[in-house]
């Protein structure tokens, strides 16, 4: 992105700006009806110094945003970098979720060589920097033997990466892929590969439906695996309207029963808000007790979940996250999947994410400290202390907006957002989407 030819490529102070409370840990002045307040920034030597009083900052070696938003960098807690972009060559010809599994399937077994998987995995990064992401998660496909490539691919570009986007990186299979053998293998490679432990909680070629009567013990040998190797949990939990999809409520009582000490995040719990009201709010006081993480991703939801064709959907296909919040249990937002047959838009944009969050979920009315779902609640997800906060001693990588109150700061993309890295202004451009024809081996019309 191009940075406002009048922002100094390393400010002293960012001057007049607007900061939510979510990311303050001692606000420097009252808060507004939305949650922000008015503040200046001090940076030295790559770091945050002071968080002031607007009317602190002198104006030489300021940037005066004229009462636009600061923000810290983005943390994206649910992606799936691996089979990003593969749209233009394997599309889903439903919309749906078992349409976005076959494509995806055929597209893996079919083409996902190490450079391919490179290609596509380093252009979703360099998106995902231009915007302002400063560390992510994603999950990995890990079915062998296509699997260990793509971890191999993962190891070479966290550690080419190191600086500029902290990367993370999970395992996903479905539970039953984790019985005998190849579950061993799988947490083997995971460890090994500095990695967090996750599945699928339906079974191979299914979908989230009705739990089989196995469940509890193929749970219980996943949370043995994770145990044995000191490892943390991240799941893909419930992802369909079918009522039958139960599985939130048996993790978090399994976590609590193990004494599981490491962190659990639950993604997705489509089927929470189609519950029975009072197994809705069981479920949800036992993720606030067994502290569980949960992250949501509304836009691929909302594309997947509930479509028929010829029919308009009825439900927005996401979870019940102020309850949810009400309870106690901290839930982030992530843009999961881009451009690929599970959503088919995106650009790993996590203002997007929250804007659209904001749009479906109603984490407005008021926002409170709703931002945080994008930055400072993902960091302490992911284990991330120095990500998420604007605070004295943090790193001074923030993304300052124009855009001023927030209906200003969500009603336009905010493409002439600064990114600073290390209280340097990024010179990071958005990748053009041609530089994948080759790799895809088609051009999109």
């Amino acid at each position: 992105m191009s940075p406002r030819p009048d922002f100094p490529a390393a400010p002293d102070w960012l001057r007049n700006a607007r900061v939510s409370v979510a990311f303050l840990d001692q606000p420097p002045g009252p808060a507004d009806f939305e949650g922000l307040v008015r503040a200046d920034i001090r940076l030295e030597a790559g770091r945050i110094a002071a968080v002031a009083p607007a009317g602190t900052a002198p104006a030489e070696g300021a940037a005066d945003l004229d009462g636009g938003q600061v923000w810290p960098g983005f943390v994206d807690g649910h992606k799936h970098l691996d089979k990003g972009h593969i749209w233009p060559r394997m599309r889903n010809p439903t919309g749906d979720f078992f349409g976005a599994m076959n494509a995806v399937t055929s597209d893996r077994g079919a083409r996902w060589s190490a450079e391919d998987v490179r290609a596509r995995f380093e252009f979703g990064l360099r998106c995902a920097e231009a915007h302002g992401t400063v560390a992510l998660r994603t999950h990995i496909d890990t079915y062998y033997p296509q699997g260990p490539t793509s971890w191999a691919v993962f190891r070479e570009l966290r550690d080419a990466w190191a600086g500029r986007i902290d990367i993370q990186a999970s395992s996903i299979a479905p539970l039953d892929r984790f019985q005998g053998e190849e579950g061993d293998r799988i947490a083997d490679m995971v460890a090994e590969s500095g990695g967090v432990l996750g599945m699928v909680t339906r079974l191979q070629g299914g979908l989230h439906d009705a739990l089989p009567p196995d469940f509890q013990a193929m749970l219980d040998h996943f949370f043995s695996l994770a145990e044995a190797r000191g490892l943390e949990i991240d799941l893909h939990v419930d992802e369909s309207g079918d009522t039958g999809a139960r599985a939130l409520r048996e993790i978090a009582l399994t976590t609590v029963r193990r004494g599981f000490k490491n962190r659990v995040q639950c993604g997705h719990c489509c089927s929470l808000s189609l519950q029975p009201e009072e197994f809705a709010r069981e479920t949800v006081a036992a993720c606030a007790d067994a502290g569980l993480s949960i992250i949501v991703l509304p836009m691929c939801n909302m594309y997947l979940q509930d479509r028929v064709a010829g029919r308009t959907p009825r439900w927005r296909g996401v979870t019940l996250v102020h309850e949810l919040r009400a309870a106690g249990v901290r839930v982030s937002v992530a843009s999961d999947n881009c451009r690929d047959p599970f959503y088919a838009y995106g650009d790993h944009d996590m203002l997007e994410v929250f804007r659209e969050s904001a749009r479906i979920l109603h984490l407005d009315h008021p926002f409170a400290d709703w931002p945080g779902a994008a930055t400072r609640f993902p960091a302490e997800a992911l284990g991330l202390p120095e990500r998420g906060r604007i605070a004295p001693g943090l790193p001074a990588d923030l993304v300052v907006f124009r855009g001023r109150g927030m209906t200003e700061l969500l009603s336009r993309p905010q493409s002439d957002r600064v990114v600073l890295r290390g209280g340097r202004v990024l010179e990071a451009e958005l990748p053009d989407w041609r530089e994948l024809d080759a790799v895809l081996g088609v051009a999109e019309a």
